[in-house]
């Protein structure tokens, strides 16, 4: 079948991380399916209205059009759109059509079906719309969320959680959870174990994943004479984070890395004994799978749909992103013997997760919307 990725956010030149989860997933598919992906984003800085930046990523042609942003919400909207309009003119026809987050962009995917009868799916990860979320979201996101979602053949959300916010939103398309890829191949365990337990936390950084927490309580660890090492980072602002471990002369036990590839992310996770996230809110991240199929155990903050896809003693899940409760955890994993069975948790990872399986899962979709 010939698929085309749409998405309200896409890894591109302004943000090189973001929506990296769509990535996966069109990779997925594409192991099955011949697969394009056309994204649009507006730039402030640009001087021309539309540049096409137009590559085959991954094996996968993708398009994205970097059109002149302004402070004029309206105006950017139908730059947009046309941007969308003339990126499509250059891409094969598709039997259908894998939006991704129901924002205002996905209005777009409404248009192909309604203009070329173009079926299309949705696959949905924002937080936002989780029903926790509904009162301090602006009514206008939640109305266009609800109109584009019940013009789409399927509704593919990542979670169990957000599956029954969008219901609550008043959503009445057919669903089905289908959670975030992760390549199997490139995210697997070691089998030796290092004489210091090994803790990891890689996130944007933005304050509602907590690292300062993180750190803090890594420092009080150390400072009561725990064999612990810490290593945090990833794409947002390090430097209070450099600064405290350095204020504390712990650097030879607490790294602090920037924004890494994802080959580096996965000899992280695999070098690690556990996987640390503290959120205020999440949906279902890519990262606890990552770790899971590095063989690694997970502590984290029972939030969203992260209890979907949290085997029995993987971890532990806290029920709030408290300090001493983090500590405790800390301690408790340290207690246990860390020979656990790390192939267990990656088979695991690999039965759920991997590209294989989830590429299957949405072929059994699309299938079921053309056959």
């Amino acid at each position: 079948m010939k698929i085309l990725f749409l998405s309200s956010w896409f890894p591109n030149k302004l943000e090189p991380t973001n929506g990296n989860f769509v990535q996966r997933h069109a990779e997925a598919v594409a192991t099955l399916h011949d697969v394009e992906i056309l994204h649009t984003i507006g730039d402030f800085n640009q001087k021309e209205t539309y540049i096409f930046d137009d590559k085959v990523i991954n094996g996968i042609r993708t398009l994205i059009i970097y059109y002149k942003n302004s402070k004029n919400p309206i105006q950017n909207f139908l730059r947009r759109m046309k941007a969308y309009k003339m990126g499509f003119m250059k891409m094969q026809k598709p039997n259908l059509v894998h939006a991704n987050v129901l924002h205002n962009n996905m209005i777009f995917a409404v248009y192909l079906k309604k203009k070329f009868k173009i079926p299309f799916v949705v696959t949905e990860h924002w937080t936002a719309l989780r029903k926790i979320n509904h009162h301090r979201t602006s009514s206008a996101i939640k109305w266009i969320a609800k109109y584009i979602g019940n013009q789409a053949s399927a509704i593919l959300p990542v979670s169990q959680d957000l599956e029954i916010s969008l219901k609550e939103l008043g959503i009445h398309t057919e669903t089905k959870v289908i959670p975030n890829v992760v390549d199997t191949k490139l995210f697997e365990p070691k089998s030796t174990d290092s004489e210091a337990f090994n803790f990891i936390h890689i996130s944007n950084l933005i304050p509602r994943k907590n690292a300062d927490k993180i750190l803090n309580v890594a420092i009080k660890l150390l400072k009561k004479g725990y064999n612990i090492k810490l290593k945090i980072g990833g794409d947002g602002d390090t430097k209070p984070l450099r600064n405290l471990v350095e204020k504390e002369h712990l650097q030879d036990k607490i790294e602090v890395f920037d924004t890494i590839p994802s080959t580096e992310v996965a000899q992280k996770l695999k070098n690690s004994d556990c996987f640390i996230l503290l959120s205020d809110d999440e949906n279902q991240p890519c990262v606890i799978s990552e770790s899971f199929a590095s063989g690694i155990k997970v502590i984290s903050t029972n939030v969203g749909g992260i209890a979907e896809f949290f085997p029995e003693n993987f971890g532990i899940l806290l029920h709030n992103p408290d300090e001493n409760l983090l500590e405790q955890a800390m301690k408790n994993l340290m207690n246990q013997d860390k020979k656990w069975n790390r192939q267990a948790i990656a088979g695991y990872a690999k039965d759920i997760f991997s590209k294989e399986s989830i590429a299957q899962q949405f072929t059994d979709v699309y299938e079921k919307i053309l056959i």
